[in-house]
């Protein structure tokens, strides 16, 4: 028995986010959601939730179903609660036992369940937003953005949280991380304003059918409108011979093959055309130096004069994709401030030759000052004009009235294409990476990689994206137990930390 059932469901918000959306959901369906921002995924999540209506269409549940949704934002009243209260709330009076097993199951330390939540970092806040909905033992999870904030220890912990759930229990996913879709989900959709497409598969294989039924449904558009535009000939010359013979017969045969042909090409589905959310494209500047980056053999150390790790001697030379991996507390934010020194002139074990032209992408994305107009800080950094920078900001996906907006106004995913317009507009040698896809939907990092890897610049990147780690690293630096060593491959260290337990922080 299924549970639930859309029918020709659809939201339009100005222009359609998706339509005609058939979809069943049956107990144990682990249903992924693939489409660009800003295209109704979430938007999706609340409307099976009951919390936004349909514009057209049905959504049919089963008697008695309980979902439960996970959203992307914590709740502002959350804030000053404990862990445990937060939990608490979401069950009833006197089953209070339901919260600790609960937060037991996702492994939330003891030392962390009396602090309040917004003292919490951004990965147990969503595992404790997670245990809040779970206490309530929902027949359907919808998660939004799961992985969001967390490191590759904490997705590992929910990924095996989600192997551990009845088999019954259903979710839907809302997610941009590749491999966390591939590792949980058996189903697939890709969402549209239109032509939205189902697979029983995981995303990656399922991005390949989804390739495949696109090609075919282009083809048979270009053979229905060939067929169509045959019998319009047809029907052209028998009118003429009718016109001349006075045939009625041929009249009437005329406006058959003309219905016919009108008829094939009002069926004919056009091929589905995606719309972008906006370009990215890194422009990169020649680098002469052999070592464009070069490290003396160092104890790295936390401002405080703690020791972090050791470093051998190592560079950076043109072409290198660096990833820089580490657990949490590893030293690996330590290491970047060291090289952004060096990139700045200030001196330490760090060196970086003169012809270096560093571009700078961080998580935080303090180069884009909150009150700056996206507009104003391309003008005032880049010997643009008015008309080239707003074509600019245009291409990566910043419309014109928010051009003129402060840059607070924009979403992350417009803010992270802003970063990186900055980026190419800087045309860097040395790219110095800080989890540049956070905010990135799918296409963006997929353009993201293909960028990086058709340049020539060094690139040193920290991340817990594993399809990036993998699509974009040629080296793999390690810290581990106090020491930095590079390793020929990062799957050791992926696999580590997928598997091991969290501490609390």
């Amino acid at each position: 028995m299924s549970l639930l059932t859309l029918k020709a469901a659809g939201i339009t918000l100005g222009a359609p986010l998706f339509s005609q959306l058939d979809l069943t959901l049956r107990p144990g369906d682990r249903l992924g959601i693939v489409a660009p921002n800003g295209r109704g995924k979430s938007t999706l999540l609340q409307a099976v939730a009951g919390r936004v209506e349909l514009t057209s269409g049905d959504i049919t549940r089963r008697r008695g179903l309980v979902t439960g949704i996970l959203t992307q934002d914590m709740p502002t009243d959350l804030a000053p609660l404990t862990v445990r209260e937060a939990v608490r709330e979401a069950v009833a009076e006197g089953e209070d036992w339901r919260a600790d097993i609960a937060l037991d199951d996702l492994e939330i330390p003891q030392d962390l369940r009396e602090r309040r939540m917004a003292d919490l970092s951004g990965g147990w806040q969503r595992l404790v937003l997670l245990a809040r909905v779970w206490v309530a033992e929902p027949d359907l999870l919808l998660l939004d953005e799961p992985t969001n904030h967390l490191d590759l220890s904490r997705i590992g912990l929910l990924q095996r949280w989600i192997a551990a759930l009845p088999r019954a229990t259903a979710l839907m996913v809302v997610s941009h991380d590749r491999a966390f879709l591939d590792d949980i989900c058996t189903r697939t959709l890709f969402l549209r304003d239109r032509q939205s497409q189902t697979f029983a598969l995981p995303y990656s294989r399922a991005l390949a059918a989804l390739d495949k039924a696109d090609a075919a449904t282009s083809r048979q558009h270009d053979l229905d409108l060939r067929a169509a535009r045959q019998l319009r000939r047809q029907a052209a010359r028998l009118k003429n011979i009718g016109i001349n013979s006075g045939s009625d017969l041929l009249v009437t045969k005329t406006k058959q093959l003309t219905d016919r042909a009108a008829k094939i090409e009002a069926a004919a589905t056009p091929a589905f055309k995606p719309r972008s959310a906006g370009d990215i494209r890194l422009d990169a500047s020649e680098a002469r130096a052999r070592a464009l980056i070069s490290i003396a053999p160092c104890t790295v150390t936390a401002p405080g004069g703690r020791a972090l790790f050791r470093c051998p001697q190592l560079w950076i030379a043109p072409g290198d994709r660096v990833v820089l991996m580490g657990a949490n507390g590893a030293g690996k934010s330590r290491f970047m401030a060291l090289v952004e020194d060096a990139l700045a002139g200030r001196d330490g074990p760090v060196g970086a030759a003169p012809t270096v032209v560093a571009g700078i992408a961080d998580q935080a994305l303090t180069s884009l000052a909150p009150d700056a107009t996206p507009h104003g800080l391309i003008t005032r950094r880049f010997d643009l004009g008015d008309q080239p920078a707003r074509s600019a900001l245009a291409g990566a996906g910043i419309a014109l009235p928010l051009q003129a907006a402060p840059i607070r106004a924009l979403s992350g995913g417009q803010k992270a294409r802003l970063q990186l317009l900055v980026l190419r507009l800087t045309r860097p040698n040395v790219f110095l990476l800080d989890e540049p896809t956070n905010h990135l939907d799918i296409e963006g990092q997929e353009a993201l990689e293909d960028e990086l890897t058709a340049k020539s610049a060094a690139t040193l990147l920290v991340t817990h994206d594993r399809s990036l780690i993998r699509a974009v690293g040629t080296r793999f630096w390690w810290i581990e137990r106090g020491q930095l060593n590079e390793v020929d491959s990062p799957e050791p260290f992926i696999d580590r930390m997928m598997r091991s337990p969290v501490s609390g922080s």
